[in-house]
This record gives structure tokens, C-alpha cells and sequence, in this order.
């Protein structure tokens, strides 16, 4: 796993330094993938009551907290531990709502010892299908995503999760190696299998894969 760049280290310098403003803007760097990110595995039965960027500032105020710690010994990419800090902060409010009946235990992710959600299929299909909201069009979106969903529910867990850590929450081989705690040469095994699976799903379609953000 490769280190953080020269000029995230120098910003992290300046923060160490009491340089508030320049880990401010480090941060806003960084949103953006954040929100994706909860907003791809956070239960659908929350959505409504919770917001994705909420989530992320509720983060981000620990990782202001807790930034002397990191700067002291880090032991990951900045990146990884604000995502770290992300999820942990997604799980605790899936507990606190949900409790007993989160989603089944076998279909999480095993992330820093900690059972991060899996990628919303739902929320993939949304992806995939992007945001045409043409009411001439909402039955037959509708189809599509229920069909698009079944497909993405039919691949391997695993292999659906890397397929969205490299596509769309854009994290590198050696990142998604990281956090799944595999080598890169199965990373990039899996997400080429992940996405001529999804593909060859896709082309069995209406309308084939043309449809679709791939």
C-alpha cells in the first residue's frame, strides 16, 4: 500500500502545526468519496431518517479529535482512516436503528475487524442506471432496476464488493488490497471477473449494457 503523497504529508505538517485551515481544506478534499461511500451501504430502511453527509461530519468532528493520535503513529493512508472513522461511525448508527434487525452478518464485509455493510445492491442499480427522472420513463426504469438488482444480488459478495471499491468508490488496487486484507494480484483478478460478470448480466438486458454507467 503506497504512503500519502508529499503534499498531503505537508498539510498534515501544517495541521500538526495548528494550521486548522489547511487540514479544513484536506477534509473538503475528501468528502465527496465519503458521502458516496455511505451512501452505497448504508440500509435502505434508514434512508429518509438519515443523511449521508451528516454521517461523514459526524466524522469528521472525531477526526479532529483524534488527529494528534493519528499524527503520533499512523499506521494508514489519511484517506483509509478518515474511511476508517466512516464506517465505524455507519455501523454504530445501523446498530442504534436498527439493532437486532440489521442486515444478515453474512453479508458484511470484514473491514478493521469491524462488519462494515456491504454495498447496497439498490444502491448500485441507482448508479448503474443514473438519474434520468423522465416520468415517461419511471415504469420502465423501475423494471430495470428491480432486474438490475437481482443481477448484482447473484454475484459473490466479495467480488460485487470490489467491483464498487474500484468503480465507484474509486479506490486503488493497492487501497482495496488494504481493507479486504488481500493481495493486489486477487484485487484485480476479482474486479475483472466482477465486471465482465456484471456485464455479461447486463447484455441479457433490454437495451444491453448500453443503459448502463459501465
Amino acid at each position: 500500500m503506497g504512503p500519502d503523497s508529499s503534499e498531503t504529508r505537508k498539510v498534515l505538517q501544517r495541521a500538526s502545526q495548528g494550521d486548522n485551515s489547511a487540514l479544513s481544506a484536506l477534509l473538503d478534499r475528501h468528502r465527496e468519496r465519503l458521502r458516496r461511500m455511505v451512501a452505497l451501504r448504508m440500509d435502505q430502511r434508514l434512508h429518509g431518517r438519515i443523511d449521508a453527509s451528516d454521517v461523514v461530519q459526524e466524522a469528521y468532528l472525531e477526526a479532529w479529535t483524534r488527529l494528534a493520535e493519528y499524527l503520533r503513529g499512523p499506521n494508514m493512508p489519511f484517506f483509509l482512516w478518515l474511511r476508517l472513522l466512516t464506517a465505524q461511525r455507519l455501523v454504530t448508527l445501523h446498530r442504534k436503528h436498527l439493532g437486532v434487525r440489521m442486515r444478515d452478518p453474512s453479508l458484511e464485509i470484514s473491514l478493521y475487524q469491524e462488519g462494515l455493510p456491504g454495498t447496497s445492491s439498490a444502491a448500485l442499480a441507482a448508479q448503474l442506471l443514473g438519474h434520468d427522472t423522465r416520468p415517461s420513463d419511471a415504469a420502465i426504469r423501475a423494471e430495470m432496476k428491480v432486474r438490475l438488482q437481482e443481477a448484482l444480488n447473484s454475484m459473490d459478495a466479495l467480488d460485487r464488493e470490489v467491483l464498487a471499491l474500484r468503480h465507484f468508490d474509486q479506490l486503488s488496487r493497492s487501497e482495496i488490497a488494504h481493507l479486504l486484507n488481500l493481495h493486489e494480484a486477487a484485487v484485480s483478478k476479482r474486479y475483472i471477473r466482477a465486471l465482465k460478470r456484471l456485464k455479461d448480466l447486463l447484455s441479457t438486458m433490454p437495451g444491453g449494457s448500453t443503459e448502463f454507467r459501465l
